[in-house]
């Protein structure tokens, strides 16, 4: 009888792998996740939050995730070539580096994940003149391996990082609109 139920449960342990391995390998290998505001700010206003790591902690969902998180910054203070790196056991390690900057326009940052997981994604904020304001885009993109899309099976990587977008975007709407 324990033989029995061990084996239909291994049997069922490993239709459980194959089915979600199955799932992960029709994913899409790559992902982008982007969200966009409109801010009642000109881009001269909005762009130095962007361009400037030490203004992120004016808006930055992550940067008010962890009080001890440590924090190096590099390079130029602003624009091309400025790097930031973090620390921290709530939203893990990692660094940015700002790889172009168009005064107020757009910033293209290289991003870099070491843990909890290792990524590498592309992250490029377009800023937008319009009528009394701006439209402010943040995409983020990059590869999805194997990994990344098992995790896909289970959670909704644009639900989650799009919900930690729309954050940022609105306390970033609140810093620019002061």
């Amino acid at each position: 009888m324990f033989k029995t139920i061990a084996l239909i449960a291994a049997v069922a342990i490993v239709v459980f792998i194959v089915a979600v391995l199955i799932l992960a390998a029709n994913k899409p290998d790559t992902f982008r996740v982007q969200r966009q505001a409109t801010i009642q700010a000109p881009p001269e206003k909005i762009f130095p939050l962007i361009n400037d790591y030490k203004q992120w902690a004016a808006w930055s969902p992550w940067e008010k995730k962890d009080a001890a998180m440590k924090r190096s910054f590099s390079g130029p203070a602003t624009g091309k070539g400025a790097a930031y790196a973090w620390e921290s056991k709530e939203v893990g390690t990692g660094d940015m580096l700002i790889t172009e900057s168009v005064p107020s326009s757009m910033v293209k940052i290289d991003l870099n994940f070491t843990k909890p997981f290792e990524a590498h994604n592309k992250v490029v904020f377009t800023i937008q003149p319009q009528a009394g304001g701006s439209v402010v885009s943040w995409d983020m993109s990059g590869p999805a391996p194997l990994m990344s899309r098992v995790m896909h099976v289970f959670f909704n990587i644009d639900k989650m990082v799009g919900k930690d977008f729309e954050d940022g975007l609105a306390a970033m709407k609140a810093a620019a609109e002061k």
